[in-house]
Parts: C-alpha cells; structure tokens; sequence
C-alpha cells in the first residue's frame, strides 16, 4: 500500500516520491461489535442524494466496526447498481497530523446493471469481488491502524494478483464519487464528525506501477480523458495501454 500514514514500517519511497508502507499480519485481538449508531443518518444520505435503499447486506459478526452495504438497484436516471458501506466510519482513522478533518470515511462503487447479485450468484468470486473489496477496504485502517484517503492505493496481494478469473484488475485507488452530486460526498454527523465518501476504482497492474512512478494526478488526468470513474468496467483498457490511430 501507498498513503501518507506512518503506522506501518516505510520501506521505500516511490519516483513520485510517495511512501509507500508494508503491513505485518494483524496482532491485535478481535474486538465485536454490535452495531452502528450511524447506520440511520448514512442511509438517510443515500437515500436523498443516489435513491432508496433497495437491500441492506448485512454483518452478522462484527469485528472492529459493524460494516453494512447499501444497495440501490438501478434506475433510468442511474442505470447501474450503487454499493455504499455504512460503519467504515464508526471510528476514526488515524490520520496524519493536519489532517485530522479527514478521519472519518465510507467507501462505494458502481456495477453495471448486468451484473448479478442473487445469494447464489454471490458465491461465485466472479460477482463477489467488488463487495469483498468494499468490506476488506473498510475494516483495513482499523485493523492495522491507519489511514485510507483520497489517491491512496492497494494492490490485491504481494506480488498483486487478479481479485477473480474474470478480471485483470489486481489493485485500487480511492477516487471521488464523481457519478454522484457533490452534496452526497460529505455528510456531517456531529460538530467533530464529517464522513467522506470515497469510490473505489480498480486498477490494473501497469495503472498501479505508473502511479507510483508519476502519482496519482497524472492517472486520474487519464482517467478523466478516458471517462473512468467508479462505474466497473470490466472491458476496458488501461489508460497507460498505447493507442494506434490509422488515418
């Protein structure tokens, strides 16, 4: 992983010149939890800002934090689904010094209409990887005592490999929720309590290493020229990929 976060033991800087950090295997004993407070509020925003809630996947074991998924199924207006995490922001994260602001944050993606999401066709990791990756992302910095933001990145696994045999995706970065309205980014629980909310955009490995090379600003210009967003696309080329025009 890629961040600005000091828990972790830095073993190199990139050519961009971001750290990048190594986490050891969880030590800390598990610690349940029932539920979150929250939920509400955060469904509340979803709802007034993406549209009804149409399922909640939820945690029957919670450890750390109870993490809920809200699933809005597609419309005419929004004609993909809409998965948002709900308890990612039950605490703080420890964010550098100055950034204390930004401790507090949930995660979402978009599939494509087509996707399935029945019980059964969950069971197969072909359809399961995105909420795998929503709900591993959001327990992360509290697991290991860090910090997730905005251009962080974390590959699938050390060398970093496939989330499923349907995809070359093997890593992610954490994007603005561009296909949603700017008032939905930021939801303000308490005086001291701001939740940001953050997509999910898997990347391939190329992405990943031209990332650490240039940093995140050169990816996510080639993501707007490219039109990515967090809306899965499973059929599209990496924006580093060449491309031949014949004239």
């Amino acid at each position: 992983m890629d961040d600005n976060s000091a828990p972790a033991r830095k073993i190199e800087s990139t050519p961009s010149g971001t750290p990048i950090y190594r986490y050891e295997p969880r030590s800390k004993p598990a610690e349940r939890v029932v539920d979150y407070p929250d939920m509400e509020k955060i469904q509340q925003h979803v709802e007034r800002f993406i549209g009804k809630v149409d399922m909640v996947y939820h945690e029957i074991i919670s450890d750390l934090v109870h993490l809920d998924i809200f699933l809005v199924n597609p419309t005419p207006e929004r004609n993909f689904f809409t998965l948002v995490t709900s308890g990612m922001s039950q605490r703080p994260m420890k964010a550098p010094p100055g950034a204390e602001k930004f401790q507090y944050a949930e995660l979402m993606i978009c599939l494509p209409s087509y996707w399935l999401l029945t019980d059964e066709a969950l069971q197969d990791e072909t359809f399961y990887w995105p909420i795998r990756q929503l709900k591993t992302l959001a327990t992360f910095p509290h697991e290991y005592n860090t910090w997730l933001w905005f251009g962080h990145t974390i590959a699938n696994g050390e060398p970093a490999r496939p989330f499923a045999r349907n995809t070359k995706f093997s890593g992610i970065i954490l994007g603005l929720p561009v296909l949603s309205p700017q008032d939905f980014w930021t939801l303000e629980i308490a005086e001291n309590k701001t939740v940001f909310f953050l997509s999910v955009i898997p990347l391939y490995k190329d992405e990943m290493e031209m990332k650490l090379k240039k940093g995140s600003e050169d990816l996510f210009e080639r993501f707007d020229q490219q039109g990515v967003n967090e809306l899965l696309n499973l059929k599209r080329p990496s924006v580093y990929k060449k491309r031949w025009w014949i004239f």
